[in-house]
């Protein structure tokens, strides 16, 4: 089993066994987003998982698929990210702004930042695509963990968090 398999069993059975566990319907606010989402990325959110690892310079998302052999997902995955890497890299976050809304947290901050000092860069998985984010400027950091909060709460059962301690991953 490869390792990204692995890393996907496992936090799905921990993302199952939480669900499970909390047993609540999704509230307005994830429901919303959810039929927000589905207006601006072209992936299915039910066949795909969002994750998002917070770093010391920034943080890394991801988005793969649930079943490694479906293609038609992954494309769809990799077309959505990488566009919106492009259009980050301009401080266009209009995507995120019509999901999340205008007053996400750190979106501001993050729309605002001059040109550059954010790294931005889309790589492609083999089960999807990821973006990284890169910074040395603090309250950039932490503007960044909160849009990845906001994200996680409001995709809640699309997504999940991941702790990485550093930036290694397989492409």
């Amino acid at each position: 089993m490869k390792l990204h398999q692995l890393l996907f069993s496992a936090l799905f059975i921990t993302h199952c066994t939480t669900v499970t566990a909390i047993e609540q319907p999704l509230n307005t606010r994830q429901d919303e987003v959810a039929r927000l989402g589905q207006q601006v990325m072209p992936f299915n959110l039910d066949q795909t998982l969002h994750i998002f690892s917070k770093t010391e310079a920034g943080g890394l998302q991801q988005v793969i698929v649930k079943e490694p052999s479906n293609d038609s997902q992954i494309a769809l995955i990799r077309e959505h990210l990488k566009k919106i890497a492009e259009e980050f890299k301009q401080g266009n976050f209009a995507d995120p702004t019509r999901i999340h809304g205008k007053d996400m947290p750190g979106l501001s901050t993050l729309q605002n930042a001059e040109p550059g000092t954010i790294n931005i860069q889309y790589h492609e998985l083999a089960d999807g695509a990821e973006i990284t984010y890169t910074t040395d400027k603090l309250a950039l950091i932490n503007a960044m963990h909160l849009w990845f909060d906001a994200q996680l709460n409001d995709h809640a059962q699309h997504a999940t968090m991941h702790r990485a301690h550093h930036m290694q991953h397989n492409k």
